[in-house]
């Protein structure tokens, strides 16, 4: 196994078009070089729209149009890229992250679908199979969530005991009432309960909560955005991790 010294990540917090041409167009002009990992919000292929948008008409297959820009701008930029789209199915489509370093690539389709807060996103997405998703990035083990998983901690959990060393959660995370608060309380909470950095990258302001941040295996913040457009940075630095699990060693302390 590939050890990992540090990563770059970078969070693109952007607005997706309900055109997915025009977010196609957009991945080259949005991902920064010389950066391990660049992570887009969830549903950057296309937004979810209104509530009573058909999705089915612009879901592609994983090797279609927005999958393969995906995969050659990731292979120009020599990072891994990952980007939510929905992927076609025979029913309902799915909510897929896509990971791609240009020459292999790892689907996520995600497993709780947004039914709360007064939306069902099961009315026109379908909820992927039970079972941890990951990926290596530089030789880190990267495991992906989507948005509403990160009310679950056992995903989290299920990830982290998969091997899982940095968790990434490509959101839509819809504004409204406590909704910030839930999402940095949520994101710090996953970090710090598995000890694993967690990227997480929302869509902006005003229909979605953005604050897009990077916290540590304690449950420091390393970066965060506003609500508005913006693209952020980090390292993820190994020796934090490991440091992290020696201090708060929970995962070994565990009885269940």
């Amino acid at each position: 196994m590939t050890t990992w010294d540090h990563l770059d990540v970078a969070l693109v917090q952007t607005a997706a078009d309900v055109v997915p041409d025009k977010n196609r167009a957009r991945l080259d002009e949005l991902t920064p070089s010389g950066v391990d990992l660049v992570v887009f919000p969830e549903a950057f292929a296309r937004d979810f729209g209104p509530v009573d948008d058909d999705l089915a008409p612009d879901a592609e297959p994983l090797d279609g149009a927005f999958a393969t820009e995906v995969a050659r701008v990731a292979a120009e930029r020599r990072s891994t890229v990952v980007a939510g789209m929905f992927e076609a199915a025979e029913r309902h489509p799915f909510n897929t992250l896509l990971a791609t370093d240009g020459r292999s690539s790892c689907a996520y389709r995600k497993i709780h679908l947004y039914d709360s807060f007064g939306y069902r996103e099961s009315d026109r997405l379908s909820a992927g199979a039970v079972e941890p998703a990951l990926t290596e990035v530089g030789g880190a083990k990267v495991g992906l969530m989507t948005c509403y998983d990160l009310r679950f901690p056992e995903l989290a959990r299920a990830l982290v005991a998969a091997g899982a060393e940095v968790l990434v959660v490509p959101s839509a995370w819809v504004a409204g009432e406590r909704k910030v608060d839930h999402w940095r309380t949520l994101v710090r909470a996953r970090a710090i309960e598995n000890t694993v950095y967690v990227v997480a990258v929302g869509q902006p302001a005003p229909r979605y909560s953005g604050h897009s941040l990077v916290v540590d295996p304690l449950g420091d913040v390393l970066a965060e955005a506003g609500d508005g457009e913006e693209v952020v940075t980090a390292r993820l630095e190994r020796s934090v991790l490991d440091g992290a699990r020696e201090t708060n060693p929970s995962l070994a302390n565990r009885r269940m």
